[in-house]
């Protein structure tokens, strides 16, 4: 069986640093598939807040959605680890773009996944995808390269 490969874009937008928490751990005692994608939700609204927004509702006119997730584990990681991860910004559309994450263990540097959101502009009170709001595509033109 073949597995998911995801290349990651090399310019990274954002960095943050979240532990391993008791809640993040699996019947396995490492870190949960379901837990991982939390603590990339919490990295992404961390980053949006370095960016002047509050939260996901509102990134300049429009919430977001996520229209898919991918994520590759590599290694596991342990309760009070702290973890870093990296944001990169993949291919941008009218409507949305690519968010992409590299884990790592602070500790030893050991990748610990890769991951990949796609990231939709959603009008939540009309319940219907909107067009990136143009602040918000001006902020990611000035993060640098994107593939």
């Amino acid at each position: 069986m073949s597995r998911l490969r995801l290349e990651l874009p090399e310019h990274t937008v954002f960095t943050t640093e979240l532990a391993v928490r008791v809640t993040d751990l699996n019947y396995g005692n490492h870190l949960g598939n379901h837990a991982l994608l939390g603590l990339l939700h919490e990295a992404r609204l961390t980053w949006f807040r370095t960016l002047g927004y509050q939260d996901e509702r509102d990134l300049g006119g429009a919430g977001i959605i996520l229209a898919d997730a991918a994520i590759v584990f590599q290694n596991e990681a342990f309760l009070g680890e702290t973890l870093c991860i990296e944001l990169r910004i993949g291919e941008i559309s009218r409507a949305a773009f690519d968010l992409y994450y590299s884990v790592m263990a602070k500790e030893d540097g050991r990748p610990v996944a890769a991951a990949k959101t796609a990231i939709v502009f959603f009008d939540y009170a009309k319940r219907r995808t909107v067009g990136m709001p143009a602040t918000f595509r001006e902020q990611l033109a000035t993060t640098g390269p994107t593939t």
